[in-house]
């Protein structure tokens, strides 16, 4: 369809909660065309995951897509592109681990962020019918991440310390080949 633009951090659509979409406008043709465009951006970016408030749009829809594989944060099951309309998260286990995020709203920077790392997430496809996911690991924190969005929170707001909030060029040259603890490369 189109690709659109990825607002960035400072906008006031990414701070805002988003609203609910209601039951006829979850599958409705604006929603489809919204969605192939937020599919489309995603592809064009490199990333991971888009919420729509990220492309100015202020309701509760994401996708994700997640290559699998033998990553660096170990053995990382494939998640086909997948829609999220009123997604709900519940932690299952407080226990956090931590990860360096990255943001397409928040370019050209990365964060070490310690979430939950065991969740389970419900919401709705555009046919209407139910998702239920229950995540652990780097996963959780991808679904984390993502559906912050939606409540107007980016990941810089869970940093603990600000000295691990890097530049992407420094975090290459300087944190990455000494970095003992995992690390997501992938942006969402």
């Amino acid at each position: 369809m189109a690709v659109r633009k990825i607002i960035r951090m400072g906008h006031p659509t990414l701070r805002a909660v988003a609203r609910p979409l209601t039951e006829d406008e979850i599958g409705s043709d604006a929603v489809q065309h919204l969605t192939a465009d937020m599919i489309d951006t995603l592809h064009d970016y490199g990333g991971i995951g888009l919420a729509a408030p990220q492309v100015n749009e202020p309701i509760r829809l994401a996708i994700i897509e997640i290559p699998g594989g033998d990553t660096r944060y170990g053995e990382i099951e494939a998640l086909p592109l997948t829609v999220f309309a009123n997604p709900e998260l519940e932690i299952i286990d407080t226990a956090t681990g931590g990860y360096w995020e990255g943001c397409l709203s928040v370019p050209g920077l990365r964060g070490y962020v310690e979430r939950p790392q065991h969740i389970r997430v419900t919401a709705r496809n555009l046919k209407h019918e139910l998702i239920s996911l229950e995540l652990k690991g780097f996963l959780a924190t991808v679904f984390q991440h993502e559906f912050d969005h939606l409540d107007g929170r980016l990941y810089i707001d869970h940093l603990k310390d600000p000295t691990k909030l890097v530049f992407d060029e420094e975090f290459e040259r300087y944190v990455a080949p000494f970095e003992a603890a995992p690390f997501a490369e992938a942006e969402y």
